[in-house]
């Protein structure tokens, strides 16, 4: 046998880490998300809206159809492969074609309005930074069968609450535009190409590209070289048909008594061809430089778009990685919700494992709220204790031979100067009921 092949057959001994840009969630970031996830699931209820969750993988053709063949989506950044059967798939990178899709395909649209919401992974091949992932999370809200800017109104003002309910609306700003009808952009377009044209020595070599097939995306450059050029385009706010202009004005005219402060951005089109009419987006700069963390607007010829009746919508999506980051970083979580124990249940020996194991089972069921983990494993009374020290738990029960047979458990603190304390267990529910009181204020 050649060296070659016993290489073959020997397994390798080099570890294998996780994809670039696809990140393991640590059990110390975990609290963060759920405290997020749960913040949003109990406001989108409060507002009627219904979860639905779709797979993550699609036919190509659904975001080809949806997204746009000339966008840095589908052209550069989609996870795309064949299956056996030779058919082209892809790990979706934005969750409203596939809302879409299974609305359609579920018959959800037909004669009826729906408001619904998702969470889930997203995929796209783009360079990872921080807060910014190959595999991200989004959560999305979908609102169909509404054509009016009361529901743009809403989507905007369910955003802004969660904001204020996580402490994060004094560092989000809101920016708006309008994009229009398609006539009108089509209109639009034959002014800008014509401006573009007419610097054309001032566009890069990206804006050159997009300039025969998706000039408005050029007005979304980040290229600080072009950016007085950009700045004195023709604007597309100052070409909108009349109903979109009506629309838009009653749109801020909503937003305006309900205290909402916002920047009209002339420049706001969004990356992904659906869009029409209201677009907005909620940005901020306590990461670094500005950044986006939630973004959407309407798309109300989607649905025709990908063979079903011509249905009004409109909807947006926040990634979960930077909002998490935010909070983490402008430390808005409360410690209450970062998951660490109360109570550490401590057999002082082998012989009153059983009796502290039946204990916790009692605790939990009596005080829902506890979160006590039992010592497992053995060891000296030395090592019990740093065990329980290094858990992070506020408190230890310690039960030995003296309190199984006085029917008593020994109280310790291990977080504060306090003397520890011997309880009948009777009293224990109650002495607990009060501390953990003391935790959630």
């Amino acid at each position: 046998m050649s060296k070659s092949q016993a290489s073959q057959k020997e397994p390798s001994k080099k570890k294998i880490q996780a994809i670039r840009g696809m990140n393991d969630l640590l059990p110390e970031q975990s609290p963060l998300w759920q405290y997020f996830e749960g913040k949003v699931q109990a406001l989108l209820a409060r507002y009627g809206y219904a979860e639905i969750r779709t797979p993550i993988v699609e036919q190509t053709a659904l975001f080809k159809r949806s997204i746009g063949e000339v966008t840095d989506i589908v052209e550069k950044e989609m996870y795309t492969f064949d299956d056996r059967n030779g058919d082209s798939l892809t790990l979706r990178p934005e969750g409203t074609a596939s809302c879409v899709r299974a609305a359609m395909e579920h018959g959800l649209l037909h004669n009826q309005t729906q408001r619904l919401w998702y969470q889930g992974p997203m995929f796209r091949h783009e360079r990872p930074q921080k807060g910014r992932y190959r595999q991200f999370h989004q959560v999305g809200v979908e609102a169909f069968g509404l054509e009016g800017p009361d529901i743009d109104a809403e989507v905007i003002l369910l955003s802004a609450r969660l904001w204020r309910e996580l402490g994060l609306a004094e560092h989000v700003t809101l920016e708006l535009n309008s994009l229009g009808s398609s006539e009108a952009r089509a209109a639009y377009r034959d002014t800008l190409v014509a401006y573009f044209e007419r610097h054309h020595e001032q566009l890069d070599e990206d804006s050159r590209r997009r300039l025969g097939s998706n000039p408005l995306r050029i007005l979304d450059s980040k290229n600080p070289e072009m950016a007085e050029m950009l700045a004195d385009a023709p604007k597309l706010i100052d070409h909108l048909d009349d109903d979109s202009r009506a629309h838009f004005e009653a749109l801020c005219a909503m937003l305006d008594p309900a205290g909402i402060a916002y920047v009209i951005n002339p420049r706001l089109v969004r990356g992904l061809d659906y869009y029409g009419r209201t677009v907005f987006e909620w940005t901020t700069t306590a990461l670094g430089s500005q950044g986006t963390v939630c973004a959407g607007g309407r798309y109300d010829g989607l649905v025709e778009q990908l063979g079903g009746k011509p249905t009004p919508a409109v909807g947006f999506a926040m990634g979960i990685e930077r909002l998490v980051l935010l909070l983490e970083t402008l430390a808005l979580v409360p410690e209450s919700a970062l998951g660490e124990l109360d109570l550490y249940l401590l057999p002082m020996d082998d012989s009153a494992t059983a009796a502290a194991l039946l204990l916790g089972e009692r605790l939990r069921g009596e005080l829902p709220g506890l979160r006590a983990q039992l010592h497992c494993g053995g060891g000296s009374f030395k090592s019990r204790i740093k065990k329980a020290d290094r858990s992070g738990a506020r408190l230890a029960l310690l039960l030995g031979e003296d309190e199984l047979a006085q029917g008593t458990v020994t109280l310790k603190f291990l977080r504060e100067e306090r003397e520890q304390q011997s309880l009948r267990q009777e009293a224990l529910v109650e002495v607990l009921s009060g501390l953990l009181t003391s935790r959630d204020t």
